[in-house]
Parts: C-alpha cells; sequence; structure tokens
C-alpha cells in the first residue's frame, strides 16, 4: 500500500479517544512512507488526522468540492489540494487514487463515503482492501447492522468479509496490507 485514503468525522466527536486514534493512524501512515488521502479539510477528525500524518513528516493530499473549499475550510498545509467539482467527483477521486480506504468515527459523509466504497468493492469495481478503525467500539452498531442485514438475506456473508475491522491503527494497517480480497466477493458474478 502506497496510498492510504481516510474517511472520518469533520467534528471531533464527544470523546477523546477519537482524536486520539485519529492522530495515531496519521503518525502512523507516515512512519510507514505512506500517502494520506483524505477530503481536504482542516476541520475535526480530518484536520486532525492530516496534521499529524504531516508533522511525522507523511505527504497529505486533500480532495475537496469547490463549494466546501470556498468556505475556508480546507486545510492550508498539505502536500496537495486537489479541488473537484462535485462530491461524486471527490469520492471517486479519492478510492481511484487510493490503494486501500478505512473509516475512523465520523458521520453522515462518512458513512457515505465508506459505504460506497464498499458497494463498489461488491460490484467487482474494485479489488481494494477496506477497513473500520473501531475506536471505542463506534462502529459496533454498523455492523450490527450489517449483520441483521445478512440474516435477513440483503447482504451476502462474503460483503461482510470485505470490510476488515479492528481496534488499533497499526494492527489495521497491517492487516490491510496483507489483505487478499475474498473469492465470490462479486454480487452478480456468473459461473463458467
Amino acid at each position: 500500500m502506497q496510498r492510504i485514503c481516510i474517511y472520518c468525522g469533520s467534528s471531533l466527536g464527544s470523546r477523546p479517544v477519537y482524536a486520539e486514534a485519529a492522530k495515531a493512524m496519521g503518525v502512523a501512515i507516515a512512519q510507514r512512507g505512506c500517502e494520506l488521502i483524505y477530503g481536504g479539510g482542516k476541520v475535526g477528525l480530518m484536520g486532525t488526522i492530516a496534521s499529524a500524518a504531516l508533522a511525522a513528516g507523511g505527504k497529505v493530499t486533500g480532495i475537496m468540492p469547490k463549494f466546501l473549499a470556498d468556505k475556508e475550510i480546507a486545510h492550508t498545509g498539505l502536500s496537495e489540494l486537489r479541488v473537484v467539482d462535485t462530491m461524486h467527483q471527490r469520492k471517486e477521486m479519492m478510492i481511484r487514487l487510493a490503494d486501500a480506504m478505512i473509516a475512523l468515527p465520523g458521520g453522515w459523509g462518512t458513512y457515505d463515503e465508506f459505504a460506497e466504497a464498499v458497494t463498489w468493492a461488491q460490484l467487482g469495481l474494485h479489488a481494494k482492501p477496506l477497513g473500520l478503525l473501531n475506536t471505542g467500539g463506534f462502529f459496533d452498531a454498523l455492523l450490527a447492522l450489517v449483520d441483521h442485514a445478512i440474516r435477513e438475506g440483503f447482504v451476502r456473508p462474503a460483503h461482510r468479509d470485505l470490510m476488515l475491522v479492528d481496534d488499533d491503527g497499526g494492527r489495521l494497517l497491517d492487516r490491510l496490507d496483507a489483505y487478499v480480497a475474498p473469492e465470490n466477493a462479486v454480487k452478480w458474478q456468473t459461473k463458467s
């Protein structure tokens, strides 16, 4: 993995553990010599992880739609800031540039970005590793929802396996680096 995309909140959340985990992940990405790809913001966990990676000597590329850059929430110290026209272009570019995608705690934007990356994987549009950094059990409810959807016949078990989940950032990076896409993960795979 050379480029790691991070999806995370534009808020800090209610517990300090979220910012601590974002800082640690930013440092871990930089120390591995990887580039951080993210949404380009200077606020919340987004700004925290970017600033930590930069302070550790890492390269950080932000991708932000113009309407958000115009609101002056873009991080001004990035290695590179790419300004795009739409949120859709942002998500597509983040997935295209990255070798792996990880979600940290966040809100609707984080869920949207990560869900699209998982959806694209199940459709066979990419076979890149996907991770959830489950800081403080943040994603436990999401994982319970996915398990419920499996029991109800809406998600295949192989698609649950597309997501690697860990509460330790370094361990999650190791697991993503060793990732091999599960067989039969493509939703409408035909048999020969």
